[in-house]
């Protein structure tokens, strides 16, 4: 089958290979584009030809009918019956010149050829009669004459990958015609595993059935993948005839994977195994000591699995499920495999391995499998302990109100201390996440009171301390942790959770060296913690994103970002313990690029379950960004949205007060933005929040209001780490310096804050002109201008009487040639104007600009 796509689809990320396919066409006989079915060889070939000229060119397509008929690719280019005793190849080579041009035949699905064509190619290519140019289908045979050409190097083999997700992300883009949200890129980009072809007939059933629909300006994927009858068809026919033991290895794996090696094949036949993974279909790889088996792409599962009843699929499952078992469950997650396969198939499994099963899950950060097998563990007569674990899972998927009455109803049956303690930390921490501050304090002091084992105790103060936080009381939670500690031995779930606070509470009070050592030596031994202490790792995530970002190291925490976006998958889309799209919308905002910022915001808080506090601080960037861009209604209305669920916590507060001065700001209402601004300056000190502080304290620098915020912000850099609040206080005092400004911009800009740096040119340039140094003003202003066009659509009050430099056309052209070294003679040479005329352009141009030589106007060449 040809892979043709529609023209609508855009071809992206394979410049490289086509390069490399010209090149071989031009310089050599040709070349050889091999991937598997579906990965655009056949565009690839096409887009090549596309840029060639001069060439005479003969299109050949191989296909199953034709295979059975000598010459039967060609027939519709050789005409007449060979001369007597005329050699055939010679003859069908003759017969395909019919113009001046250099013959250059193209021959798409190769592998398809009789043996007649296959041979005649290989004829052209090896006797130079004509460039090649040929696609090949990788993992199955290909016609001898047709491998000699890649093996006898006749032609240059190019391998054709499947598309990364970048690509993939590209791809969408142009296809839909808008932004596509980074979940829903990476979604398909698993489904598809980046095939092209899959993915244009993914992208097509999910736009019938509605699960791909634009929303908000971004397009998103809900729901689950339908396969429709010819996506079912291409993938079926890829995964071709299957005898009954081939089938039931796929069924296995196509229900367990990954499954064990060993496991497989007690279960069905070695050999079968074996023919599955020759004809790639299931792929083994090494995992420790032992060899997993997977699908060779996730959409055979869809098709097999569709292809089976419930009863068959139940029996796959609980032969899956007792064989794991019979195995003696050797690893931790066998357990939770076995458990889900219990489940599946309708099969009873033990209270224990249910809860123990859910415990798991929650650990690796599934919460809605989490429940599903904690409902079951309830069920099953798990007691307590299940509606506890329960009871935290419900919490961060948004459903406080069942999570609540559950743990209410099973306070009677809390007998034992392991059960009192669990049900306290479960119904607490509940309480404190709903915002519920003195209930929460009153459930988890009673806890730590009256429970008698240390590790029990420990826990009870981490989670006191947790609460502590939450409320904005900072010492308090500090307090908390030297108590936790005080409870000796610490054990690893206490320890984990332990440094997770810790780091909290230090990044937020401006400790941020403290905070980013805890977090590093608490994630570099993540492996030992991390299926016992479920919170830690977003807690230490969040912690470590917002060190960075107060402490001025904005790639690091976009990097932390994105590791906590993408650590949490595939249940990030579920578990409202994230909110990592509102630092990588920080970072965004801080460097500029706040349409970029927007983005971030908004994917993250639609994925987040609604009402949470992470949520509600993603809007509030939302909310900030579209402020900054002059979307005042879009502003408000994402502030509106954000107000509710966000004042629930002190730190998820901040950002709602900060979005709230430029939302206010951005209508043209500078006096109450002041004020705003120190209201959230009040609420972060008495919050302790110092790094919240620091940026509500700065904005009133950046809305001109300086005075009100010098001595606090001087005082801020005595407590809190790196350079950023030493730089706003220097901010601050620089008022009316132009020269102190300047440097002040220069540093903002190291740091990478570009906004904040092009402000503080805007204000060095107002302090010259309110001096009388008009040259000095503009040159200040200019400079403001270029860094402000990195800021795109960004208008703040600093930067709105900025504008562009006005040089002529010849002007643009002399400065560029200036700043590449070009000497006055030079350039009146290049132009052909006399060296006087260059220079008076030059001068002209560099009073505009308010430089004075080449090596400043240099500096602005990229914005002119």
């Amino acid at each position: 089958m040809s892979e043709q796509l529609g023209s609508g689809w855009p071809f992206v990320g394979r410049g490289g290979s086509i390069a490399t396919v010209r090149a071989a066409l031009r310089s050599g006989a040709g070349a050889m584009i091999a991937g598997e079915a579906g990965v655009g060889k056949s565009r690839l070939a096409a887009q090549a030809l596309a840029g060639l000229d001069g060439y005479e060119v003969v299109r050949v397509l191989g296909t199953e009918a034709a295979s059975m008929i000598p010459f039967g690719a060609f027939a519709h280019v050789l005409t007449g019956p060979p001369q007597g005793g005329e050699n055939l190849l010679r003859w069908a080579a003759r017969h395909l010149r019919r113009g001046e041009g250099e013959l250059l035949v193209s021959v798409d699905d190769a592998h398809r050829l009789d043996a007649a064509s296959a041979a005649l190619v290989h004829y052209l290519a090896a006797g130079g009669e004509a460039r090649v140019l040929v696609t090949v289908r990788t993992g199955g045979p290909l016609p001898a004459p047709v491998a000699a050409l890649w093996k006898d190097e006749l032609l240059t083999r190019v391998e054709l990958p499947p598309l990364g997700r970048d690509e993939v992300g590209q791809v969408l883009a142009g296809a839909l015609g808008g932004e596509v949200a980074a979940g829903t890129v990476r979604h398909l980009a698993a489904v598809t595993g980046g095939n092209v072809l899959y993915l244009r007939e993914v992208v097509h059933a999910g736009r019938t059935s509605g699960c791909l629909a634009e929303s908000g300006g971004e397009w998103r994927w809900r729901g689950e993948l339908s396969m429709t009858t010819r996506l079912r068809e291409l993938v079926g026919a890829r995964i071709g005839h299957l005898d009954q033991d081939e089938r039931e290895v796929l069924e296995l794996v196509a229900f367990g994977a990954p499954v064990g090696a060993e496991l497989l094949v007690a279960l069905t036949s070695p050999r079968a195994v074996e023919r599955v993974e020759a004809r790639g279909l299931v792929t083994v790889t090494g995992d420790g000591r032992r060899e997993q088996v997977r699908l060779g792409h996730p959409l055979y599962g869809e098709v097999v699995r569709g292809d089976c009843g419930t009863l068959r699929a139940r029996r796959r499952l609980r032969t899956l499920a007792e064989a794991l078992e019979a195995s003696g469950l050797r690893r931790r997650e066998d357990e939770l495999r076995a458990a889900v396969w219990r489940l599946d198939s309708g099969s009873a499994a033990a209270p224990e391995m249910l809860l123990s099963a859910a415990g798991l899950a929650w650990a690796r950060r599934d919460p809605r499998l989490a429940a599903r097998l904690a409902r079951a563990a309830i069920e099953a007569g798990a007691g307590v302990p299940a509606v506890a674990l329960l009871g935290q899972v419900l919490m961060v998927l948004g459903d406080q109100d069942a999570a609540l009455a559950a743990l209410r109803q099973a306070a009677r049956n809390a007998v034992t201390e392991g059960e009192r303690a669990q049900h306290a930390f479960s119904l607490g921490m509940n309480l404190a996440w709903a915002g519920t501050d003195a209930e929460a304090c009153r459930v988890l002091d009673r806890a730590a009171e009256s429970l008698t084992d240390p590790a029990w105790r420990q826990e009870a103060h981490v989670y006191r301390g947790v609460a502590d936080f939450f409320a904005g009381r900072l010492a308090g939670a500090a307090e908390a942790l030297t108590r936790a500690r005080a409870c000796e031995p610490m054990t690893v779930r206490g320890a984990a959770h332990a440094a997770a606070l810790e780091s909290w509470t230090d990044a937020y009070s401006g400790r941020t060296e403290s905070a980013l050592a805890v977090a590093g030596r608490a994630l570099a031994g993540r492996d030992d913690w991390d299926d016992d202490a479920p919170h830690a790792l977003p807690a230490l995530l969040d912690a470590r994103c917002a060190a960075q970002v107060f402490s001025g190291r904005l790639d690091a925490a976009a990097r932390t970002a994105t590791e906590g976006m993408e650590g949490m998958e595939p249940a990030a889309a579920e578990l409202s313990v994230s909110g990592f799209g509102a630092y990588r919308a920080m970072v965004g905002r801080l460097r500029g690029d706040a349409a970029g910022a927007a983005r971030w915001a908004r994917e993250d808080a639609a994925r987040l379950p609604p009402g949470t506090p992470y949520r509600g601080r993603c809007l509030a960037e939302l909310a900030h960004a579209r402020a900054l861009l002059g979307e005042t209604a879009a502003a408000r209305a994402a502030l509106a949205e954000a107000e509710g669920p966000a004042s629930r916590w002190a730190f998820t507060r901040q950002p709602v007060l900060q979005a709230a001065v430029w939302v206010t700001a951005s209508a043209g209402d500078l006096d109450q933005a002041v004020s705003l601004c120190l209201t959230a300056a009040g609420l972060a000190e008495r919050h302790e929040q110092f790094g919240h502080l620091m940026f509500a304290l700065h904005d009133l620098v950046r809305l001109g209001a300086p005075a009100l915020a010098a001595r606090r912000l001087a005082a801020l850099a005595e407590r809190v780490d790196g350079p950023l609040a030493g730089l706003f206080a220097r901010h601050a005092r620089a008022a009316g310096d132009p020269t102190e400004l300047r440097d002040v911009a220069a540093e903002f800009e190291r740091l990478g804050l570009i906004l904040y740096a092009a402000e503080a040119l805007a204000q060095e340039s107002a302090a010259h002109r309110r001096d009388g140094r008009g040259t000095l003003a503009k040159g200040a202003q200019t400079r403001a201008w270029a860094l402000a066009r990195r800021c795109p659509g960004v208008s703040t009050p600093a930067l709105v009487e900025l504008a562009a430099p006005e040089l002529t056309p010849r002007q643009r052209e002399i400065v560029k040639l200036a700043a590449a070294g070009l000497t006055n003679r030079q350039i009146a040479d290049r132009l052909t104007l006399s060296t006087r005329t260059a220079a008076n352009h030059l001068q002209a141009a560099y009073e505009k600009l308010g430089v004075n030589d080449r090596t400043q106007v240099g500096r602005l060449l990229a914005a002119l």
